[in-house]
């Protein structure tokens, strides 16, 4: 093109922003293709045996048929014989086997035990038709009273389960500085070299739970230096409600998932996050349904529906019960979603206005939000087929990416 801007001054723009043009790319390759799982399940290790996740189903569904007609009230989608299928055929998508503190601290016989046991569960998990798609265990912390017990637990896990197994990964909790990531970044090479695994082959994520996460001494956010350190091993970011707020002195009657001080430490999590391909997971509640199961269900739905509205596509889940009105709320808001995305999403493909004028990047999020309903089963593929064949899964592909929908389908 024509310019009378002078060659060696364009040059000279050209290096400077084709350098910048490729760190974006490193640091920020996107969402890729990864599927994100709605929930995270965690269970203390003395309690994980290789029958939890069906037990967790048969809990979950004895409670959906005795309070049937509360969760039909709750229901506003109609979702309810979907969740009762998922309920069946795989309760829960993910699931962590917990050291920290839902085990406490025991001897280091005792543990030793129970860190063989959890590998071995994790194996037969493995091997088990509806047992999660991935899972693995949260250990204790890095600092120095607990470090070496960390590691030691996570090396017997490794030799209870035979190796390392398919959609396995490892929670590091309470992370304060960005330097702890570069630490178990080391960890992991050393235990690929150490038990013979593939190189880069081990993933972690980041239970974020302290204030220092969020914000550094200098003012800085050191939760995005902590994604950029993991060299891409880093899969997802988890928030620890009750850590987190504790030491954030929040009373502990307003310790909850929709205080304003947890709201701000997932907000910065989001954008640290953005569009690096790394999850973020919401924390948990601690209401669960063994006292006033209808309450806790109505709480745990509102909590769920909230965080979907804010963007938190996944979440911990700490008791049977809770997976009843996870599926739920998910599935009603990806039906709401959609119904909402399809005929917007055909409008933009047709050029028509259809009242909304949308922008690529309207579309782009409109098309995740029904790859998202399509993937965890909330959206029927061939309901969506019938009712917008133009739709297909390659189009809506090809619109997240913001590239020219095929021609052919």
């Amino acid at each position: 093109m024509n310019t009378r801007i002078p060659e060696h001054i364009r040059a000279r723009i050209d290096s400077v922003l084709d350098s910048v043009d490729a760190e974006l790319r490193v640091r920020y390759p996107g969402a890729g293709d990864r599927i994100q799982p709605v929930h995270t399940a965690y269970v203390p290790a003395d309690r994980a045996t290789a029958d939890t996740p069906a037990e967790w189903g048969a809990t979950a569904i004895d409670l959906l048929h005795r309070h049937a007609d509360f969760l039909v009230g709750l229901d506003t989608t109609g979702s309810l014989p979907a969740v009762r299928r998922r309920l069946t055929e795989q309760p829960a998508q993910d699931m962590r086997i917990d050291f920290e503190d839902g085990y406490g601290f025991r001897t280091d016989e005792e543990e030793d035990a129970a860190a063989k046991s959890a590998g071995e569960a994790l194996a037969s998990w493995s091997e088990k038709d509806g047992a999660p798609a991935s899972f693995g265990v949260r250990t204790k912390g890095l600092a120095a009273n607990e470090r070496r017990r960390a590691l030691r637990t996570l090396e017997l896990v490794l030799d209870g389960a035979g190796g390392l197994l398919p959609g396995f990964v490892f929670t590091v909790p309470k992370i304060r500085a960005a330097e702890q990531v570069s630490a178990i970044v080391d960890l992991c090479t050393g235990l690929e070299r150490g038990h013979g695994l593939p190189d880069r082959s081990l993933r972690f994520e980041l239970q974020i739970e302290s204030p220092q996460a969020i914000i550094a001494a200098d003012g800085t956010a050191p939760i995005a230096k902590m994604i950029h350190l993991s060299e891409g091993r880093c899969s997802a970011l988890h928030f620890g409600t009750y850590d987190y707020t504790a030491a954030c002195g929040i009373a502990a009657t307003d310790q909850t998932l929709d205080h304003p001080a947890a709201d701000h430490a997932k907000a910065v999590m989001q954008v640290a996050a953005a569009q690096t391909g790394v999850w973020i997971c919401d924390g948990s509640t601690q209401i669960t349904p063994d006292t006033d199961p209808e309450g806790a269900f109505a709480n745990h739905y509102r909590l769920v529906e909230r965080a979907l509205r804010r963007g938190y596509y996944q979440g911990w889940d700490m008791h049977p019960g809770h997976l009843i009105t996870r599926w739920l709320a998910t599935y009603d808001f990806f039906r709401t979603a959609t119904d909402v995305a399809v005929p917007r999403l055909q409008a933009y493909l047709d050029r028509r206005s259809g009242g909304v004028v949308d922008e690529p990047a309207t579309a782009e999020a409109l098309a995740t939000t029904v790859l998202r309903g399509l993937r965890c089963g909330a959206v029927d593929a061939d309901e969506l087929a019938t009712r917008a064949p133009e739709l297909t899964v390659r189009t809506l592909t090809a619109l997240v990416a913001r590239q020219p929908p095929p021609q052919d389908s």
